[in-house]
Order: C-alpha cells, then structure tokens, then sequence
C-alpha cells in the first residue's frame, strides 16, 4: 500500500462513519489538531502511541499504522500554484502580503526566519453580520541566521544588531 491509499481509506472511512475531524482529533488526541489531521492527510506523522490510537479508531492493521508513524514526503500532491480556492487565497496573501512580513518581521527580530517546524496553528470561527470571519494565529519559532565562520567582533548569530 502507497501512502495516498492508506489517506483514500481513511477519508472513506471518515465518510462512511459520518465523523468529523474534532471528534477524531478528540479520540487520538496528543497534539494539535493541525498536526494530526495533517498526519492522517499524510503530510506528518504521528508518534506511536497516537499511530497505534488512529490506528485502533480506523481499524487500521499493523503496517498500516507503522506507516502513520513514518517521516513523509510533505507537500507532495499540492501543485504550484495551488488551484484549490482555499489553499490558493493562502499562497495569494504570501505572495502579496509576504515582503511586508519579512520587512517587519527582520526589523524586530534581526537576520533570521520564523521556523516551519516548531510552529502553532490555530484559527477560530469569529461571527460577523456581514459574514463570519476566519481568525488565523499562526506562532513560529524565530530562528537566527548563524554566520559560520564569523571572525571575532562579527555576531555568530543574525540576532537584532542594537
């Protein structure tokens, strides 16, 4: 079986028992929901004991759920530019909104980046007579650039220089 199987089984599996993900989230439990809904669409992977949870809520046999557990090949079925609506409106405010990030971001912190790993995802439905709002709150480690091979008297970090 192919990762993409084992993501078409689950989805079926989603569908036919007319679960959504909160609940599912809620039975596996362990991290945030991004992550193990991320997880389940195949682009993270669980740890055991939340592979061996998803792997008893879906029925799932053994190689199965070790391959819940398996470092996967992230992004991949997402082509570039997405053409999905959604995912297109967030890959539209990087490209618009994403030199004024970095200017304000590198104007606070220094040389360096938010980091894609050690980073939180949370949104929320805010209700608006016009129409509800999705609020995004999106926290990302920042991560200095390292100068390797900096003499002294040059920062070894990207730090904020003062």
């Amino acid at each position: 079986m192919r990762r993409e199987q084992l993501t078409e089984k689950i989805l079926d599996m989603k569908r036919a028992k007319g679960w959504t993900w909160r609940h599912i989230c809620d039975e596996i439990g362990g991290m945030a929901p991004t992550l193990v809904v991320g997880a389940l669409l195949g682009q993270m992977k669980l740890v055991k004991p939340s592979a061996k949870k998803a792997a008893r809520l879906f029925g799932l046999d053994a190689a199965e759920e070790a391959m819940l557990n398996e470092v996967p090949h992230r992004g991949t079925g997402t082509p570039m530019p997405p053409t999905d609506p959604l995912l297109y409106r967030f890959y539209e405010l990087v490209m618009v909104n994403g030199p004024a990030w970095k200017a304000l971001i590198e104007e606070e912190f220094g040389d360096g980046i938010m980091s894609a790993i050690d980073f939180d995802f949370e949104f929320e439905r805010v209700a608006n007579p016009k129409g509800d709002r999705v609020k995004i709150t999106m926290s990302g480690k920042f991560l200095p650039f390292k100068y390797y091979g900096n003499e002294q008297g040059i920062p070894e970090y990207g730090y904020k220089e003062v």
